[in-house]
């Protein structure tokens, strides 16, 4: 999931706890629980990456699911989407921004 960073707004009554590393993305938690909640990169300042189970508001559903890393997909995680959704063994070269634009789901 990737979210426009200024769009972000986190609320509650403690400031996240972050965690950097010299080589990677700032992972922010909660500092009660330790919940994961997003990802910063550096080198995309416009963007923040949620954990899903940390939205708690609505989102569009997807008009097709995009599976990468099929081959890797433990025998107990069920199937999703339909049977006409693209499977990538490895990765996918279309960023989620391409996807957003080529479906005509980006936002200004």
């Amino acid at each position: 999931m990737i979210a426009d960073a200024p769009t972000l707004k986190v609320e509650g009554e403690l400031e996240p706890t972050r965690y950097e590393t010299s080589e990677g993305p700032v992972t922010a938690f909660c500092p009660r629980c330790g919940s994961p909640l997003f990802l910063e990169m550096a080198i995309w300042p416009d963007w923040v990456y949620p954990f899903a189970a940390a939205v708690d508001t609505p989102l569009p559903e997807p008009p097709h699911h995009i599976h990468v890393r099929w081959t890797e997909r433990q025998p107990w995680v069920p199937a999703i989407g339909g049977p006409d959704d693209p499977h990538f063994e490895d990765n996918t070269d279309e960023s989620m921004i391409d996807w957003h634009d080529r479906m005509g789901l980006a936002q200004s």
